[in-house]
């Protein structure tokens, strides 16, 4: 099977890009599933309905968030209603939404879909380990679904490293979102497991981290408070890891980054 997993959109740059790109990146690679993180989409702070419609429009299959999910107040009475909209599965117990799913891919095959969220220099939540664990608990992969995908939202990379490692093997792909910086190490786990620590964003790569640079970079040169971030809105880049499983286990057999449009380099996974 062929899957896409595209980093955090940022603002209407990252909208565009995504939006402008994706049905030719499905077409070319033949994909079967496109997971998205969507959680800085609406002007860099959270989503909303009409947003999610149109990344399912341009062919994403699932949209992921992260500690950003309820920044537009709409989507809390909006999230129980769209099962393909991911808020992060380790939050308390009554928590609107959901953070996992099972869904069909084009080809027919079910897809499982992970979204936790990390606690180092994150909001206290439960603990996503024991959370992944409890999902997992009656699912095989290549068993009872085809494949498994993790979006371990977070922002230590030894966290989201050790959670690659707790779950190589078990799971098809756990990739890192976040940081909106992409990482360089993508890689096939000892056991089988795509990881990549993180995708990086979709966005405008001229900014800090997605925001207008002069403003953020005056927070750090002057300790005044300063107005709301505003994310850039130049030529965007999205960033992507592609990942291709062996439909008899589900496990990776190639995975690789998928970068295109913007100031970065442009990559095609091979």
């Amino acid at each position: 099977m062929k899957m896409l997993l595209c980093g955090d959109v940022v603002g209407k740059a990252g909208r565009r890009v995504l939006e402008e790109n994706l049905p030719e990146i499905r077409e070319r690679l033949d994909l079967d599933f496109v997971v998205v993180n969507g959680e800085n989409a609406a002007h860099g702070f959270g989503i909303t309905d009409k947003i999610c419609k149109s990344f399912y429009d341009a062919g994403a299959d699932v949209i992921t968030t992260g500690n950003h999910v309820w920044d537009q107040r709409e989507i809390i009475n909006y999230i129980d209603g769209d099962e393909k909209l991911l808020r992060p599965m380790n939050y308390p117990e009554g928590t609107p939404g959901v953070g996992t799913g099972i869904f069909e891919a084009a080809s027919g095959r079910r897809v499982m879909v992970l979204h936790p969220m990390g606690r180092l220099f994150m909001d206290p939540l439960d603990d996503p380990f024991a959370a992944v664990e409890e999902a997992l608990r009656n699912h095989r992969l290549g068993q009872t679904v085809d494949a498994i995908l993790v979006d371990f939202h977070g922002e230590a990379t030894s966290e989201k490293q050790g959670m690659g490692h707790f779950l190589d093997g078990r799971v098809s792909a756990v990739v890192g979102t976040h940081t909106h910086v992409p990482t360089a190490d993508a890689q096939i786990l000892p056991g089988g497991t795509a990881f990549q620590t993180d995708i990086g964003m979709t966005g405008d790569y001229d900014s800090v981290i997605g925001m207008k640079k002069e403003l953020a970079t005056s927070r750090f040169t002057t300790k005044m408070p300063q107005g709301r971030l505003e994310p850039a809105e130049g030529d965007a880049t999205l960033c992507a890891v592609y990942v291709e499983t062996n439909d008899a286990n589900g496990l990776a057999t190639n995975v690789g980054p998928l970068r295109m449009g913007g100031r970065l380099r442009e990559i095609w996974p091979e």
